[in-house]
């Protein structure tokens, strides 16, 4: 049908990189090749023993009907206890929507959040579906540069800063996508108590907060709710759970938006998928977090391997990560754009990795994404391979 009129806002939409990447080496693949692909942030693992049980037991015929809007009520109060007990923070389970995916609570807190025109403060780089959402709401996103001393993260510096009369809220990710740094937690407070004097919204995304390092004592990074109540904060069941194709996540929210986005929930997508949920009370048995748990720690020897590798075969990392399973890499140095690099990698050495372009505007041209979730085994040969790849450019 060519007289199909596409809307401005699906115009609008940039492609995600990292998805075209992997589409190229599925292709590669298709032709016989084995391709390393290290552009995903999709952990190996899957998801724990006891969630697989548990989602069979789902599946046993019985009819698998719709869920409230904002999610089985046993299951909210499993992420309420979990806030409790992992991270000190009582979070009324009330205030907890289940959402398909953290894309999901994303976009019910932008269509609850934004109107057009406002000015949304977002860091560069940072998780491009992200600033994707709240523009298609009409928003304008404002990219703040960050640097490598900042980790490239906002400071609340950076956020005074950049205000203006139409700034109506601020998005933080930490752990970042795709750096892997977190907001120290007291510079965190800071950027969302300059965002509260200011009347403005906070929107926090953790969906990689449990793979974040422990401090010296053995302690989880602290979730945001800790020291604002008041911040939107968002998580998933993809990462620390593995559960990336369940598409399961939620958001922690104050409590007078909860109706709004029931509202909006039972208008876009009726509720979370009943299965899926259902399978996901299993997470949070002592068995299921002792799994995470160990993964975690195996997630931080691999981020070793690869920070290792990438020193050894000359690629550096400006600022080593503290979490998630990315690391984002400088490869001005090799006479290449990150696209460029990219594409080589992938048609000469048959690994996949993402471009910088993905990310925002400061390191576009200048860095490469790298996803350690893979296996350490496909982490020793991509770097092998990178290196190979590495000569022929000298």
């Amino acid at each position: 049908m060519s007289n199909v009129r596409i809307s401005e806002r699906a115009r609008a939409v940039a492609p995600f990189y990292a998805m075209e990447f992997g589409k190229h080496a599925a292709a590669l693949e298709a032709q016989g090749h084995h391709v390393v692909k290290l552009s995903l942030g999709e952990p190996d693992f899957g998801a724990p023993p006891a969630v697989l049980d548990a989602m069979r037991e789902a599946m046993d015929g019985r009819p698998l009907t719709y869920t409230a809007a904002l999610g089985l009520p046993a299951l909210r109060q499993a992420i309420a206890r979990f806030y409790a007990d992992r991270h000190g923070v009582e979070v009324d389970p009330a205030r907890v929507v289940v959402t398909a995916g953290a894309s999901a609570a994303l976009l019910l807190a932008a269509a609850a959040l934004v109107d057009p025109g406002d000015e949304v403060l977002i860091a560069d780089p940072a998780y491009p579906c992200n600033r994707q959402i709240v523009e298609s709401f009409g928003a304008r996103v404002t990219l703040v540069p960050t640097t490598a001393a900042g980790r490239y993260q906002l400071t609340a510096s950076s956020v005074r800063s950049s205000w203006t009369e139409r700034t109506r809220g601020v998005m933080v990710a930490t752990p970042s996508n795709p750096t892997g740094t977190s907001v120290p937690a007291g510079e965190l407070a800071a950027i969302c108590a300059a965002a509260r004097d200011r009347d403005a919204w906070r929107l926090v995304d953790e969906i990689y907060l449990d793979l974040g390092d422990h401090d010296a004592q053995g302690r989880p990074p602290r979730s945001a709710l800790s020291f604002d109540p008041g911040a939107v904060v968002i998580n998933s069941f993809s990462k620390y759970f593995g559960m990336t194709g369940w598409r399961l996540g939620w958001c922690v929210v104050p409590e007078p938006l909860v109706p709004a986005l029931e509202r909006l929930a039972q208008n876009y997508f009726l509720c979370a998928s009943a299965p899926a949920q259902l399978a996901a009370l299993a997470c949070f048995t002592p068995e299921s977090l002792a799994v995470c748990e160990a993964r975690r720690v195996e997630f931080t020897e691999r981020r070793a391997l690869v920070l290792d590798g990438l020193r050894r075969i000359g690629l550096p990392v400006p600022v080593p990560p503290d979490g998630a399973f990315y690391v984002y890499f400088d490869v001005s140095g090799t006479g290449l754009t990150s696209w460029e690099f990219c594409e080589r990698a992938l048609r000469e050495a048959h690994v996949a990795l993402t471009p910088g372009r993905d990310f925002g505007a400061g390191t576009a041209e200048s860095h490469v994404r790298l996803s350690y979730a893979a296996s350490a085994e496909d982490l020793r040969e991509g770097i092998a391979r990178l290196g190979k790849f590495l000569a022929t450019l000298r």
